[in-house]
């Protein structure tokens, strides 16, 4: 009498395959929803990089140009802003104050089609007087303190910011972001 072993099959079954093939299926839609999360933060970052640009240059305006530093108190800086050129407008604070609007409205990087590239989405700029323009007596010396802020509409929902700048423009209060900076402008014997 012969004696018949079942054969063993030696490789993998279809449930195997399937296993295998959901797990994987899951794996890579984690990947998916981590590659959606770092696109998001690597916008957020190139945002808020503009935004320290833009805020260093408002401070160097306003140092550049301290004796009129009361001029740039403002809050209707770039969203909202009708301005399109600053071809006409004379030297100085006016000058001065068309540019940064243009700068945040994302004029200084054109597209193909000369639409505005740079920037924020929705990107604002404030100026308040902190500390009003005193002079000391016997000595010809001129000083004020500004907040110089810059807002913009974030992608994700975060803590409200405690400066005003851009407050109710951007819709729920978590979605605004703001970097702020303080100039002293003044003569320099003030300091």
């Amino acid at each position: 009498m012969a004696n018949h072993r079942p054969r063993r099959h030696d490789g993998t079954t279809l449930i195997e395959v399937l296993v295998t093939m959901v797990i994987l299926a899951f794996g890579l839609l984690g990947l998916a929803a981590f590659q959606s999360k770092v696109q998001i933060g690597s916008l957020e970052s190139y945002q808020r990089a503009q935004a320290v640009i833009l805020l260093a240059d408002m401070q160097a305006r306003m140092n550049g140009n301290y004796v009129n530093a009361g001029s740039y108190v403002g809050a209707t800086y770039g969203a909202g802003d009708t301005v399109t050129s600053c071809a006409g407008v004379a030297a100085g604070g006016a000058r001065d104050r068309c540019e940064w609007s243009l700068a945040l409205l994302g004029g200084s990087e054109k597209g193909t089609d000369a639409s505005n590239l740079g920037a924020m989405t929705g990107a604002r700029g404030c100026v308040t007087q902190i500390q009003a323009r005193v002079s000391n007596p016997g000595v010809s010396c001129v000083r004020g303190i500004y907040l110089v802020s810059v807002a913009w509409q974030g992608l994700h929902a975060t803590i409200p910011p405690s400066p005003v700048c851009g407050k109710g423009q951007y819709g729920e209060d978590t979605m605004r972001r703001v970097i702020t900076a303080r100039v002293v402008a003044g003569t320099p014997e003030c300091f």
